[in-house]
This record gives C-alpha cells, structure tokens and sequence, in this order.
C-alpha cells in the first residue's frame, strides 16, 4: 500500500509482469538502479543497469509490462538535485585510484563538503584484486551487484548490501572480481 512508508527505506523490489504503482510523489527524492527486466514511468522505459535519481517532490506512476527488479533509496536526498537518467551500460568504465578498479560515476553533488563528498557511482574490481584499505568519512552503503567482495568481517556475495557507518574502515578485497554500486 503507497503511502505507509516513511523514514529512510533502502529495498530490492520486485515488480511480477504487468504490476503497477498509483501515482505518488517523493518527499526527499529516490534513487532506482535497475537490476533486472524493464522498470517503467511517464518519462520512459528503463533497461537492465539504467540509473534514476529522481528529486524531492518527483510525482510518477510506476509500473512494468515484462517484470523487473530494482533497488530503490527513499527520502535520503532532500534539496534541490537535477533528474538524473543514466543507461549505465552505454557509459565507459574509467580508471579508479585503486590499482584495478574501474568506475562509473553516476551522481556527484557538489554541494556537500570535500571531506564529506556526496558520489554514487559503479565500481568494477578485477579478480585477485586487494587488498583495499578504504576509509568513508561521512559513511556509505555497498550493493554487491554481481561477484563477490571481502573484508575483516566476512565475505559478501550476489545482492548483499552492506551500510557502513560514518568513519568507517575496512580492508576489501576480491578473489573472484565484483561489480559494485557504491
């Protein structure tokens, strides 16, 4: 049922084929990264990779006619932000500063503080990559999209999501190689 939620909300969701949101809007914006199968609004069809971040305040029907799956984020960005679209696939992978590891920026804004950067983007790590001592400041969350990561606490594989609090460190690696949302 729309309109029960509230608070912060990060989720996988699965639209079965023909499935349909009422119209809604979204106080605090929300973000969609397509997993699977086709996602659906007014202002398109959205593939396999495609990316949204959508403003607060952003009113749409969603729906799918072949069924998908998607990870949302729900009121985590307040403010005023741009629409974003991305066909994530369509974008090349760019060297990171880690030996190895690509990006893909997908949002970068650049309102927030240079010891608190606010960057979503893709990270694609080779196999027998790491280790990787990695430090975030203000906190982040990892969706492992595909592959498999490790650190001090445990191995993380296929859809796993990890939040990490503000001043968190840990040491990655990955044996196998992984495609990370970060």
């Amino acid at each position: 049922v729309v309109g029960l939620e509230s608070g912060q909300i990060t989720s996988i969701v699965r639209y079965d084929r023909d499935a349909k949101f009422p119209g809604h809007e979204h106080p605090d914006g929300e973000e969609i990264l397509v997993l699977d199968g086709v996602f659906s609004d007014e202002a398109g069809d959205w593939g396999e990779d495609a990316y949204l971040l959508n403003p607060e305040g952003f009113r749409h029907a969603p729906f799918s006619k072949s069924g998908c799956v998607i990870f949302v984020k729900l009121r985590q960005y307040p403010g005023k932000r741009s629409h974003v679209a991305l066909q994530t696939g369509q974008m090349p992978w760019l060297p990171g500063s880690d030996a190895g590891v690509e990006f893909k920026t997908l949002y970068a804004d650049p309102g927030t503080p240079p010891a608190f950067p606010e960057t979503l983007r893709l990270e694609r790590w080779p196999r027998a990559s790491g280790p990787l001592s990695r430090h975030y400041p203000g906190g982040a969350e990892i969706l492992v999209l595909d592959g498999a990561i490790e650190d001090e606490q445990g191995c993380y594989g296929k859809l796993t999501w990890l939040r990490l609090p503000p001043g968190a460190r840990h040491s990655l690696r990955s044996n196998q190689g992984a495609r990370l949302y970060v």
